[in-house]
């Protein structure tokens, strides 16, 4: 599935990058703006071709995704605490939910309604400055208990780790420094995803 979560700054040409990773098969993106107002958000979605809204995962602004059709939402962890309310209403819907957690205790604690949830950072983080793992997350994984909610790996993905991280228990890997902080996002992305096609083989 190999997934990509866009940064939380505009970036230069963004769009046609995104184009460019779905035109060379990516299965989901994350819509990660925290800074960004209910229009803006509804603006970048605007300019994301109609063919892949359905490859679309909101963020933030959960209510636009009923207008643009998009079926996939993420819940962040201060989300999920802060309004369980809006969790549970969103439940009842067809929706895809994924979630973020940052322990093992807090992934297997996850309600069985959420298709799949971060864990992370597994590596120090390539976008976030001085963001790294608190514990061995390979090594907690031995105590996965939540076997509904696939675990997908996030924080210092690359092409160098994403081989290792796969053999270690994560069913799937999450990328965002390693495409957007590379001066070649959509070849950054093809040698991931055939490291991750080769795995799979």
């Amino acid at each position: 599935m190999m997934i990509v979560i866009t940064n939380p700054s505009v970036i230069a040409n963004e769009i046609d990058i995104i184009h460019g990773l779905f035109d060379e098969g990516l299965s989901l993106l994350h819509i990660r703006k925290p800074d960004f107002s209910e229009l803006e958000m509804a603006h970048f979605i605007h300019q994301i071709k109609f063919g892949y809204r359905s490859n679309l995962v909101l963020h933030h602004h959960h209510k636009l995704a009923e207008d643009f059709g998009i079926k996939r939402i993420h819940f962040s962890e201060k989300v999920r605490a802060r309004n369980s309310d809006f969790a549970i209403r969103f439940s009842k819907s067809s929706m895809h939910k994924s979630a973020s957690t940052h322990s093992i205790e807090d992934f297997n604690a996850l309600e069985n309604d959420f298709n799949y949830a971060f864990l992370s950072p597994v590596f120090t983080s390539i976008s976030k400055e001085n963001y790294r793992p608190k514990e061995n997350l390979f090594e907690a994984l031995k105590l996965k208990t939540n076997n509904k909610t696939k675990v997908i790996a996030l924080g210092g993905i690359d092409a160098e780790n994403i081989q290792k991280t796969l053999e270690n228990g994560f069913d799937d890997v999450a990328l965002l420094g390693s495409i957007w902080n590379n001066e070649n996002p959509i070849k950054q992305f093809k040698l991931c995803q055939k490291i991750v096609q080769l795995h799979s083989l």
